[in-house]
């Protein structure tokens, strides 16, 4: 890993947009700002696939990001790689609710379940319905270069971050270890493998064969990580996990314009985790 010279705390990035999902598979809000949940209580913890008990709860992440989870009759979890015509159901908050402080009414129904990170990444860290990880970050230049590849252009929906940056390199949000966004520091800790969702239109509901096909080309890990074991995966954004907030009392959010510092990086995407 390297580390980067922080002498003058030149921003390699800066926050281009935010978006946040409340109901896991269903259409993104974009905000200028969001807060940044991190709570201890005692609740339950049930991921969605199985149950159990947990005294101790850390939740990690933007608050209301994939707080609600669409079930069927059975009380199993739909997502779009079931049902793609998620893709289409929009939602609606509050518009105080990105507002740091802003709390629901007493009649309001909130779900307190959360799932573990997986540990051997990301220990002691958890998020309500997230696939895997508080945090997704995609640069501009990343989506740019791969729609310079491809016939039909795609939109940054397509890949559902949490944050979009603009002014570094396309791909260069790969090698980012340690890294300071306004009053928080952020660690990425593994590249984000991608499943079918990308080939999903989220104007119609439907699905196609791009851009993983073409992300296959030149994202596979047979390509950025030709001698590392292979599991047919494709990569598109660095997952990133919140260690502390250096702020005292408020302020922990993060907003549009923010600049993004990076501390240290992987030598290469090949020493990149993954």
């Amino acid at each position: 890993m390297d580390k980067v010279s922080s002498s003058e705390e030149q921003p390699t990035a800066k926050i281009s947009s935010i978006f946040i999902y409340p109901i896991k598979s269903c259409r993104g809000i974009s905000v200028s700002q969001a807060p940044i949940s991190l709570t201890v209580g005692d609740c339950r913890l049930i991921p969605y696939w199985t149950s159990s008990i947990l005294s101790e709860v850390y939740e990690d992440g933007f608050r209301w990001d994939r707080q609600w989870l669409v079930v069927n009759s059975k009380g199993r979890a739909y997502t779009q790689r079931v049902e793609p015509k998620l893709a289409l159901v929009e939602v609606e908050l509050p518009k105080d609710a990105f507002i740091e402080g802003w709390e629901p009414t007493k009649s309001s129904y909130l779900v307190s379940e959360t799932r573990a990170v997986d540990p051997k990444f990301a220990p002691g860290f958890k998020v309500m319905f997230s696939d895997g990880y508080p945090f997704l970050l995609i640069s501009q230049r990343s989506l740019d270069a791969l729609n310079e590849l491809l016939k039909e252009p795609v939109p940054i929906n397509r890949f559902r971050p949490n944050i979009l940056v603009k002014g570094c390199e396309p791909f260069s949000e790969d090698l980012w270890k340690e890294l300071r966004i306004n009053m928080f520091k952020f660690q990425g800790v593994k590249l984000c493998s991608r499943c079918k969702v990308p080939t999903i239109n989220q104007e119609n509901g439907i699905a196609g064969s791009e851009p993983t096909e073409t992300l296959k080309q030149f994202r596979s890990d047979k390509v950025l990580r030709p001698n590392k074991k292979q599991q047919g995966k494709v990569y598109f954004g660095q997952n990133l996990v919140c260690h502390e907030s250096l702020a005292q009392g408020k302020g922990k959010t993060i907003s549009v314009g923010d600049c993004v510092y990076v501390f240290s990086k992987a030598s290469s995407v090949a020493e990149a985790t993954a």
